[in-house]
C-alpha cells in the first residue's frame, strides 16, 4: 500500500552560511520509519536561501562553499538594481537559484537513503535571515 506523509517545518534563523539539517528533518517527519520503499522531498519556501546535499563530516567543506559562492556572486556586484532589502538581497536570490529549492532522497526500509558521507543542507544566504519554512512530503509503500 502507497502512503503519503506531508508535515511543515520551521526552522530557526539560521546565520548566513551552510548548516546541516539532516536530523532536524528526520526528527519533524518520523513517519519515514513505515516507509521501506520511497522518496522524501524536502521543499524550502523561501527564494533566498536553498537547499542542497553534500559532506556531513568535515565542517571546513561548508565554509570553502561559502567562500567560493560569496565570491562567485559578490554583494558589491554594481549592476544589481533589485536591492529594497538591502545589498545581500539580489545576490541571495541568485544564490539560490544556483542550488535548488527542493531535494528528493530514497528511502529504504524506513530510513534515509544518504549516503555515509551525505547530509542536508539549508544554505542561507541573508546576513539577517528570518526563520525558514520547509515542507517535507514522504510518500512510498507501507506494509499494513
Amino acid at each position: 500500500m502507497t502512503e503519503f506523509f506531508q508535515k511543515k517545518l520551521r526552522l530557526p534563523a539560521f546565520s548566513n552560511g551552510y548548516h546541516l539539517i539532516t536530523e532536524l528533518v528526520e526528527e519533524a517527519i518520523p513517519d519515514i520509519r513505515e516507509i521501506q520503499t520511497g522518496f522524501l522531498q524536502v521543499f524550502i519556501q523561501h527564494t533566498s536561501a536553498a537547499l542542497t546535499i553534500n559532506e556531513n563530516a568535515d565542517p571546513t567543506v561548508r565554509k570553502d562553499f561559502q567562500t567560493f559562492v560569496n565570491e562567485l556572486i559578490p554583494e558589491n556586484y554594481p549592476r544589481f538594481i533589485h536591492t529594497y532589502e538591502g545589498p545581500d538581497d539580489m545576490p541571495a536570490h541568485i544564490k539560490a537559484s544556483f542550488f535548488d529549492s527542493s531535494l528528493q532522497i530514497p528511502i529504504s526500509g524506513g530510513k534515509l537513503a544518504l549516503g555515509i558521507w551525505q547530509g542536508i543542507y539549508l544554505c542561507e544566504f541573508r546576513r539577517h535571515a528570518s526563520p525558514r519554512s520547509l515542507i517535507l512530503t514522504a510518500f512510498g509503500t507501507v506494509d499494513k
